[in-house]
């Protein structure tokens, strides 16, 4: 047997070059490993990028966009997105043409006699529509009509304006004018009945500003006077997203209406979670018949009508038809929404007590509130967080239904779901003022679903072995 003794070289440290020794892959602690595998999800990593996209869009967006949602435009109602438009000003007093004509009598007049020279008196705008026609013999009266489409018959004119005398043949128009063409027809009345025969005139109205309305609104320079700015052309509030029919702009109305929304759809989901978080809880972590009965409980809360509790508790506030719900619909949230967050965590709760590692602190003499918040509330939070993340968008969605049938957010108050219900009266006229509101309502509920979904597979555990 050979003895051997040790030197110094013995001793060093081995080379960490070498390949076979090298550790690629780093340590990655559990929410780093969740963030990495988040990462790799496109579609959860753009619903992230949404969500917070949507979050500077409802908090920075009206510092950037300073628009009263609430501001009026009268001249502007209805208009799609624009990004500036310009506008004649015009004198504050107009007075309105007042041709006349002594009355031609005549015992052969024809009930088919076509109005002449139906013609315009000016430049037709916003602000007024000046006609006038030849006068026609033996007539009683003249009906004026205005239409947005070209008429096919006689009974197809339009809306009726005025009924005038045998001797006045001239009229001005100012009955909300808007932007775009229209057809005046003049009829003669005879006998008291109408003639078949009519004249159409096709009129395209440009947008207008009276003088006083556009220095109000700051439009026009301090110094400047009737003399020499009536006649010409200025240049209008932009409105990226166009205006609602109370000409209110709808790029800060869908900023503000933002908060409405998301403050009922992340404030009731983290109160109600929170609920379930604690109540879930501690059926799971007491078990036995303190858990029984802790969860029929929840299930008599589950089977509750949303709906019926939500008009109760309206009822309960005082609040009529027309005033608004939040209030109402936050506690309606809260009180029925819980359960289902409490049953999944009494779930996982059963499960991880049941761990060895749970088993070996209590042999080491741990506490119950040092079990619950070291090694079961930290195992909790994955699951609850993905819990949470469809908890909003079904807030969101619950909020918007409400407002669009009126029991919810009402005007003059904006919510995405309020800006639908206004929009659906003019979705065939005026498609923007209900597209808007609700392609902000899909996208944030989607985002958010998508955003769970990520969440979920990136927490899952059993889907980690493969990478």
């Amino acid at each position: 047997m050979t003895s051997y003794t040790p030197t110094a070289e013995d001793f060093l440290p081995l080379d960490t070059a070498l390949e076979g020794d090298r550790i690629d892959r780093p340590s990655l602690s559990y929410w780093q490993d969740v963030w990495r595998r988040l990462r790799s999800n496109r579609r959860a990593l753009a619903s992230l990028y949404i969500v917070v996209g949507l979050l500077l869009f409802t908090l920075a967006g009206p510092l950037v966009w300073s628009v009263d949602p609430a501001l009026q435009d009268l001249e502007q109602v209805s208009q799609p997105p624009s990004l500036g438009r310009t506008a004649l000003v015009v004198a504050d007093t107009r007075p309105a043409p007042s041709l006349t004509h002594t009355t031609i009598s005549s015992a052969a007049a024809s009930r088919d006699r076509t109005p002449n020279n139906l013609r315009l008196l000016g430049t037709p705008h916003s602000e007024g529509v000046s006609l006038a026609w030849d006068p026609l013999p033996g007539v009683e009266a003249y009906q004026l009509y205005r239409h947005e489409y070209p008429p096919r018959d006689a009974d197809d004119l339009g809306l009726p304006l005025v009924v005038l005398m045998p001797h006045e043949v001239s009229y001005r128009d100012l009955l909300r004018l808007e932007t775009r063409q229209y057809y005046y027809s003049v009829v003669g009345v005879y006998d008291g009945e109408e003639a078949r025969a009519y004249t159409t005139l096709p009129v395209q109205v440009e947008q207008a500003i009276l003088f006083s309305e556009a220095r109000y609104r700051g439009l026009l320079e301090a110094d400047a006077t009737p003399e020499s700015v009536v006649g010409s052309s200025i240049r209008l509030e932009s409105h990226p997203l166009g205006t609602d029919y109370l000409g209110r702009d709808m790029l800060a109305r869908l900023m503000w209406g933002a908060r409405t929304s998301l403050f009922i759809g992340i404030c009731a989901p983290l109160i109600f979670v929170s609920i379930g978080l604690a109540y879930g809880g501690l059926a799971g972590y007491s078990g036995g018949r303190l858990d029984d009965a802790m969860m029929r409980f929840a299930d008599f809360v589950i089977a509750l009508p949303f709906l019926l509790f939500m008009i109760l508790f309206k009822i309960a506030f005082g609040l009529g038809p027309g005033e608004s719900g939040v209030g109402p619909m936050l506690l309606a949230l809260v009180l029925l929404s819980w359960p289902a967050t409490a049953r999944l965590v009494r779930g996982q709760v059963l499960q991880i007590r049941e761990e060895a590692y749970i088993a070996a602190a209590r042999m080491m003499g741990a506490s119950a509130p040092y079990l619950v918040l070291r090694h079961i509330l930290p195992n909790v939070m994955g699951v609850l967080l993905v819990s949470l993340t469809f908890a909003i968008p079904t807030a969101i969605f619950t909020e918007a239904f409400l407002s669009f049938i009126g029991m919810g957010v009402v005007p003059p108050t904006p919510s995405w779901g309020s800006m639908c219900n206004d929009g659906i009266r003019t979705m065939l006229s005026h498609p923007h003022e209900l597209l808007f509101p609700a392609l902000f309502i899909s996208s944030t509920v989607l985002a958010f679903n998508l955003l769970g979904d990520g969440l979920r597979d990136a927490m899952d555990a059993r889907m980690r072995s493969g990478t």
